[in-house]
């Protein structure tokens, strides 16, 4: 077994993902599930599954304990009866990265680490320059060009070293890596270092807790590199394994854009691996991954659960967001509004019942996506 003396990667021996293990059985007779729910409403409410032992070296800017929110005038449009919306959106970065970034910076400062790097392509580099700043730490954050400005800015506000990439995410990530080994600095790429997952799984935790320890009938997600995809997964085993659920579990569905689909096509495909997609473009710029590190698990996933992948179109996507935010307020960010449109195709092909208990993943303001808001504008002025 993998020492949790140190800080890890991936497994030296084949390559693949490493995930920080729990003595479960240990846990499930000293702690009572119930009590946790009169702690603060951070991940680290969660504290004894997280990978971080000194509670000094914590990096927290108050990050989870979001909101589940049924959403009964948008179910009815869709004709779905138990309809509910988790919106990360009110996370420290306005988006869900916060919750995986505390946990990997905390690790890493706990073991030492001087420097950070970190390739993005949406909102995960200005969540490690955040959480960096406040743990005292240098980062270098690599970023395509075709990203979106703000991504760019909040990362130079929070005095990161932003290095601009000719290319796409691969690219970005690739230099990224080059940088970090010339240099020895600690990197923290999608699913290639464990501690990320830990902090994305809480959203697993909350949920469960949120409906009193009843998971749903099925969850739809939008996919990119799939930390929080198969951290959800993760935080169901552990739920099992302490007893505090019983053995059912959600139907995984990922969700992706029409130009950035390779989870879709593998599924489609029956693969265990998803081949890189060519020249990938929407408008959800946090999707715009062509190559998943942690493609196999994903995949994984969704046939462990019995789930789906789908592909909408940019237009469904900002139709959805539109749809939305006039029958519930909510600003989705495109990503969010993926999982919007996919409903109606889940359940036009049988994979949805419309009377089932379905959460969708909301996972960052669409406050941030001023470009998409321009387009939603003029599509309702059009209307």
């Amino acid at each position: 077994m993998t020492s949790a003396e140190r800080l890890q990667t991936v497994c030296e021996a084949c390559g693949k993902a490493l995930y920080a293990r729990y003595d479960l059985p240990l846990a499930r007779k000293e702690l009572d599930r119930d009590a946790f729910a009169k702690r603060p409403s951070t991940i680290w409410r969660w504290r004894e599954f997280l990978p971080v032992r000194d509670v000094a070296k914590v990096v927290t800017l108050g990050e989870g304990g979001t909101p589940l929110i049924s959403v009964p005038r948008l179910g009815k449009t869709l004709k779905c009866s138990r309809l509910s919306i988790k919106d990360e959106s009110g996370n420290p970065m306005g988006s869900f990265k916060s919750r995986g970034v505390s946990t990997s910076v905390s690790r890493a400062l706990e073991f030492g680490t001087k420097v950070l790097v970190i390739p993005t392509a949406g909102n995960i580099g200005g969540a490690v320059a955040a959480y960096a700043a406040r743990a005292g730490m240098p980062v270098h954050v690599f970023v395509p060009n075709g990203a979106p400005e703000i991504n760019r800015l909040e990362a130079h506000v929070s005095n990161a070293e932003v290095h601009p990439v000719e290319g796409t995410s691969v690219d970005a990530a690739r230099m990224a890596r080059e940088y970090a080994a010339a240099n020895g600095y600690y990197q923290l790429p999608t699913l290639q270092e464990p501690y990320r997952v830990e902090g994305k799984k809480t959203m697993g935790y909350e949920i469960a807790q949120d409906l009193q320890w009843e998971l749903p009938d099925a969850i739809i997600y939008p996919v990119a590199g799939g930390t929080g995809f198969v951290g959800l997964w993760k935080a169901f085993e552990e739920l099992e394994a302490l007893g505090w659920i019983g053995s059912r579990r959600p139907r995984m569905y990922a969700v992706q854009p029409t130009g950035c689909a390779p989870i879709v096509r593998a599924v489609e495909q029956g693969t265990a691996y998803a081949k890189p997609w060519a020249n990938p473009h929407t408008i959800a710029n946090g999707l715009l991954v062509s190559e998943a590190f942690g493609d196999y698990q994903i995949l994984e996933t969704i046939r462990a659960s019995n789930g789906h992948a789908v592909a909408v179109t940019d237009e469904q996507l900002l139709q959805a967001l539109l749809l939305t935010r006039r029958t519930e307020g909510l600003m989705l960010c495109p990503e969010g509004a993926l999982t919007v449109a996919a409903v109606p195709e889940l359940i036009k092909t049988g994979h949805l019942n419309r009377d089932e208990t379905i959460i969708l993943f909301n996972t960052a303001s669409g406050l941030k996506y001023i470009e998409a808001l321009r387009l939603v504008a003029k599509m309702r002025a059009s209307s």
